[in-house]
């Protein structure tokens, strides 16, 4: 049977990953965002999931076997997190119901699974490391618990499976995106070659001394496709990360060598990029007029905010992937070279220089 997919959120850092693994592979496919770019091989649908009716339209005429859903949007509160997230799962299985045509579909959330979501992140009582899939929900309320629940209801009532795939902090390129700590230390890498500043470590002393681990896009990519085509990995929830672990301690001065700087470590206290580079949107416009860069806006490339709450936890992170690999997915990414092939991949689009 024809393989057609639908991408929910094809521009963004998870959903591009997937949608480029699914073109190689030769998937049909349809790349649903409210601001479609050009990607080859993917067929655009401009659609707003917060608007059921031009939603519905707008996917009139599309009928895929899969569903690869990675798009979400941050409100100001964990209650209208839900309330937004939850909605847009919904109205998007209503929107692709008439069809009858999903056989599987997938959903991204990630490790606030166990950590809990933005107002209570890395708080209160936490499962321990590393994490397992079989550890049960906190007691919190928590907008990846309403994804699934939507996914769970839309399963059950039309018939198809699922499987849920929860990262780590992903490495990907993606322009505009939310949560982007490679591209966001690449951008920081640059203002403190270009200035001389310091490049120092932001975050905490259990995030420079601890072990952790991140997920390439590639990776996690690889791993939704698989569970899409595996029966054995049908109406699950898996991590998914790079197979390797770290410290903070021994990937910064990786980092900093790879842009030609020396490298600060932890201090003795937490210095947030987001204090760092509050002010410093005019100096990326001029660092991007100065080497022909062709996104000038900071806001765009670096989202400080995400990674200072990455590198400033006060636990150690670490996820346990013996679920999927007992199941025979056995993608290996190094997390340092996932970051050096993003740096590649930016300086070659021009997007630092």
């Amino acid at each position: 049977m024809t393989r057609s997919a639908l991408v929910v959120g094809a521009t963004g850092i998870q959903g591009s990953a997937i949608a480029r693994q699914l073109v190689e592979q030769g998937w049909a496919l349809h790349g649903l965002s409210r601001t479609p770019g050009a990607q080859p091989g993917v067929s655009p649908v401009a659609a707003d999931l917060l608007d059921p009716a031009a939603l519905a339209t707008a996917l009139q005429g599309i009928a895929p076997t899969h569903v690869f859903l990675t798009s979400w949007l941050r409100m100001a509160t964990e209650a209208e997190n839900i309330r937004v997230n939850a909605a847009m799962v919904r109205n998007l299985f209503d929107a692709l119901r008439p069809a009858g045509s999903v056989r599987h579909a997938a959903l991204v959330t990630g490790l606030k699974h166990y950590l809990g979501p933005f107002e209570a992140y890395g708080k209160g009582s936490l499962p321990q490391t590393p994490f397992r899939e079989e550890q049960g929900r906190l007691e919190v309320d928590n907008f990846y618990y309403a994804q699934e629940d939507e996914l769970f209801a839309a399963a059950g009532q039309d018939g198809f499976t699922w499987s849920v795939h929860r990262p780590h902090t992903v490495i990907g390129k993606a322009v505009g995106n939310a949560m982007n700590m490679g591209t966001t230390l690449a951008v920081y890498a640059t203002i403190c070659r270009e200035t001389g500043r310091p490049f120092r470590f932001p975050g905490s002393a259990a995030q420079w001394n601890g072990l952790t681990d991140m997920t390439d896009a590639r990776q996690l990519a690889a791993q939704v496709i698989w569970a899409a085509e595996t029966p054995a990995a049908r109406n699950e929830a898996f991590n998914i990360v790079n197979g390797d672990i770290f410290r903070w301690s021994w990937m910064w001065p990786r980092l900093a060598e790879w842009f030609g700087i020396p490298a600060e470590g932890f201090d003795g206290a937490p210095r947030p990029l987001e204090a760092q580079m509050q002010d410093d949107a005019p100096l990326w416009a001029g660092i991007a007029a100065r080497h022909g860069l062709v996104e000038a806006d900071i806001g765009r490339l670096a989202s400080a905010w995400h990674t200072d709450a990455d590198l400033g936890r006060p636990i150690e992170v670490v996820t346990d992937m013996s679920k999927s690999r007992r199941l025979g997915f056995t993608g290996y990414v190094a997390t340092d070279q996932a970051f050096f092939d993003l740096f590649k991949e930016l300086r070659a689009d021009r997007l630092i220089p």
